[in-house]
């Protein structure tokens, strides 16, 4: 089903924060890839692994997800619909050129993509999450109904990075109203995880200091999938597609989606 859209309209979105968007080529076999940044990130956080998998032929898609890359005060206005419909389009669009389409997903954008996964089924032909949330454990968050009608935003939690001189563009507050809607989408896409049949790969950090491991649990403990490899980072924080183990996550993903587009081999599950 498609969602109605949130409207943006002259908004000035900030350097660095455009949408990529890449036709695929012959060596990519009519494969799309679909990719989703994570909660007040932007595009920026993905762009070296969209442009990873562009060079490998894929038709690959990555947009901005409303209220993102302009203020926190706009992403203030919008709730967790308005972004997952901005990816429903974008993955109607791979679905009128390829032949197969693969989501993946940072953080937030991780829940977007699973969420999207539950609802269209076999019709995704595989996840790949890097360290994707579904809960948290910050205490303030029980508060969050009471806290949201006194203050508009909190600290930001942008650039978890551990590689020296890297920054992600994001916003520097937590936008309260969003956070709130964020915390919808949870629930939803929790308590669909049996949904899942896909394969799946998960990129996890060792330390992570926005989302908790336990959320990556949550996901193998609930989800129906029988072909589900784990990939450990042990070098990189939160934003580990910006981090020390960037090229290991780009390389993996690419050697995933030739796995469970072709049907060749079966799922190698790795610490």
């Amino acid at each position: 089903m498609q969602r109605s859209v949130h409207e943006e309209v002259d908004v000035q979105v900030l350097p660095g924060a455009t949408p990529f968007r890449c036709s695929g080529r012959p060596e990519g076999h009519g494969v799309g890839v679909l990719l989703s940044h994570g909660f007040t990130g932007t595009p920026q956080s993905l762009r070296p692994w969209a442009e990873h998998l562009a060079e490998r032929g894929y038709a690959v898609r990555l947009p901005r997800l409303p209220g993102h890359g302009t203020t926190w005060q706009g992403l203030n206005r919008t709730e967790w619909h308005d972004w997952l419909a901005v990816l429903e389009r974008e993955l109607h669009a791979l679905w009128d050129e390829c032949e197969t389409v693969v989501v993946g997903g940072l953080s937030l954008g991780g829940a977007l993509v699973t969420r999207l996964a539950e609802e269209h089924g076999p019709r995704i032909s595989g996840l790949m999450l890097v360290n994707p949330a579904y809960r948290s454990d910050d205490l303030r968050l029980r508060g969050l109904p009471v806290m949201r009608r006194l203050v508009p935003s909190i600290a930001g939690i942008a650039s978890d990075i551990h590689l020296e001189g890297v920054v992600e563009l994001a916003y520097d507050r937590t936008p309260l109203h969003a956070l709130a809607s964020m915390t919808r989408l949870w629930r939803l896409t929790v308590r669909d995880l049996p949904e899942i049949t896909q394969p799946v790969l998960l990129c996890q950090s060792d330390e992570d200091h926005v989302v908790p491991a336990s959320s990556s649990e949550l996901l193998l403990s609930r989800i129906s999938s029988t072909d589900v490899t784990h990939l450990r980072l042990r070098d990189s924080y939160h934003v580990a597609t910006l981090d020390h183990d960037a090229a290991r996550i780009f390389e993996e993903s690419v050697a995933f989606i030739e796995r469970v587009t072709t049907g060749e081999g079966d799922g190698d599950p790795r610490p």
